[in-house]
């Protein structure tokens, strides 16, 4: 039975390394803001070359910050992962009674915190900066950050359950994860301008279905509530196969018994 406690000492550990260390503060919103500005400028001079009646702030800035928010909330998993075994603390924490849910579950929590942190400083830069009015949109724009936050806690615990299976040295392959689901996420572009193959991937993506709907939106028009359902019940779909794989790989560490070797250095 999942205690309660036990998945807020987890969260409560990734608050403690944030509060003793400000150098890990700063990732949590600088790159974000960093994207923001960029985009926000680039976004301004389309507006000045590009026909008069098409706004490219909520078109492109919009997307760039929805993305960005999903990014964060895998990170936001993946980091607190990272912290054990950096710290070379993760065989302690699976020496104590602690439970596969209850481990993954602080790490989501805090996820959650950090990217609710990283959104607000996002919408808060977006919005006054370059007048993006994310808060027009309402029930869609909360929908769509829901699914999409969904959908980056299963990286997230996916990309936590290669590390585990692979080694510490496998990190460098959950960073690029974000860039190389993009171009099949539809972030910029429309399903429809994809090539056939690319659009089968596409399909699978829970991101794909909210950027269509919420283009769809931003252009003026009613959420296309069918995409949005679709959306959420394959971030749900993928959430769960993402558990079931990070315990299947846990089952695997300790019966090999990898996990007794695990270190920040090899797993050899």
């Amino acid at each position: 039975m999942l205690k309660t406690n036990r998945v807020a000492a987890i969260a409560l550990r990734q608050f403690y390394l944030l509060r003793g260390s400000p150098v890990r503060i700063v990732p949590l919103f600088a790159w974000v803001t960093i994207d923001i500005v960029l985009w926000g400028f680039i976004t301004r001079y389309l507006n000045t070359v590009a026909a008069p009646g098409f706004n490219f702030v909520p078109a492109l800035l919009g997307a760039v910050l929805l993305w960005d928010f999903l990014g964060r909330a895998m990170m936001g998993v993946t980091t607190g992962f990272f912290e054990d075994v950096w710290s070379r603390n993760f065989l302690n924490i699976f020496a104590s009674p602690l439970l596969i849910p209850e481990y993954v579950g602080g790490l989501v929590i805090s996820s959650m915190a950090t990217s609710a942190f990283a959104l607000a400083a996002m919408l808060a830069l977006a919005t006054t900066v370059f007048g993006l009015p994310f808060f027009a949109y309402g029930m869609p724009f909360a929908a769509a950050l829901l699914i999409l936050f969904v959908f980056g806690v299963a990286l997230g615990v996916f990309g936590c359950a290669l590390v585990l299976w692979l080694g510490p040295a496998s990190e460098w392959l959950i960073w690029p994860i974000p860039a190389l689901i993009s171009p099949f996420a539809c972030v910029f572009y429309p399903l429809a301008s994809l090539p056939e193959w690319m659009r089968w991937v596409a399909r699978m993506l829970p991101a794909s279905w909210v950027f269509e709907s919420m283009r769809r939106v931003v252009a003026g028009g009613a959420p296309e509530r069918g995409a949005m359902m679709l959306g959420g019940g394959l971030a749900v779909l993928d959430v769960v196969i993402a558990g079931w794989f990070f315990v299947r790989v846990y089952d695997y560490a300790v019966r090999s018994g990898l996990i007794a070797r695990y270190s920040a250095e090899s797993v050899s």
